[in-house]
């Protein structure tokens, strides 16, 4: 079945409901985790959470000491532990919650008006009867959204040149037309318009084909799907891990590129 996702307009903007809730909802289990692991630390030999909490920093300490000295890069160890964390959960969010809420009546306050409904409703067997409804995927990963990992790699773009003027405002000009004043048509590129998009595409990307395949899955009878179900979910999850890995790697390239001198 066709699914919708409704939204609601507010200053001319659209506003996905799913992934506004699904974003939320990533956001609470961040925090969520980051409580449990810190509310009884201890000078201590760590157990349980905390030692799990702290092998997660010194991984994330480790990736940001490959591109940068570890002055520089303890400032940004808390950034990308909430990137990893957020796009670490948020991935696999959609893998364990995977399903869809019918909805066989209009309801103008989660964004399904009458037009809407008329538009978007398909006929189903629910409890042995044919009913007309609109599909929506309301448990959904945040990241399965562009408009979610374009958001990300927004925020991690406009802070990495804000660094870059911050540092030094004259060299982060010279960059630009270095080391050929004809470069500066290829640092634009590569500026605005590559990394822009390959980087919130590539997390995109492979989480949303990975949750059609698993909602294409879940349409088939039990028999026939059942094995390959739980081999791609497996895999969903370990893409779900890499994916955050890499992003939050990028995101630390990226901003040694502005704040590193070597760079």
């Amino acid at each position: 079945m066709e699914h919708y996702s409704p939204y609601l307009e507010f200053a001319g903007l659209a506003f996905d409901l799913p992934t506004m809730l699904m974003s939320v909802l990533t956001a609470i289990l961040v925090f969520i985790v980051v409580m449990i692991s810190t509310r009884n630390m201890t000078t201590g030999v760590p157990k349980g959470w905390q030692n799990f909490f702290e092998w997660v920093i010194d991984f994330i300490r480790g990736i940001a000491g490959q591109f940068m000295d570890a002055k520089t890069s303890t400032k940004f160890v808390a950034l990308a532990l909430t990137l990893f964390l957020y796009i670490f959960i948020g991935n696999q969010l959609g893998v364990i919650a995977n399903f869809n809420v019918l909805h066989t009546e209009p309801n103008p306050s989660i964004g399904i008006t009458q037009e809407v409904f008329d538009k978007n409703a398909h006929e189903v067997e629910h409890d042995g009867h044919t009913v007309k409804g609109v599909s929506v995927a309301w448990f959904k990963s945040p990241t399965a959204s562009p408009s979610s990992t374009f958001g990300l790699a927004l925020m991690v773009l406009l802070y990495a040149h804000y660094l870059g003027i911050r540092k030094d405002a004259g060299g982060y000009v010279k960059h630009w037309f270095q080391p050929h004043p004809l470069m500066f048509i290829l640092h634009v590129m590569e500026e605005f318009i590559i990394k822009p998009l390959t980087l919130p595409l590539r997390l995109f990307g492979n989480i949303f084909a990975g949750e059609v395949l698993i909602a294409f899955m879940l349409a088939g009878t039990v028999a026939v799907v059942s094995l390959p179900l739980i081999v791609w979910l497996g895999y969903s999850l370990f893409v779900g891990t890499i994916q955050a890995y890499i992003f939050t790697t990028l995101a630390l390239v990226y901003i040694s590129q502005k704040v590193v001198d070597d760079h």
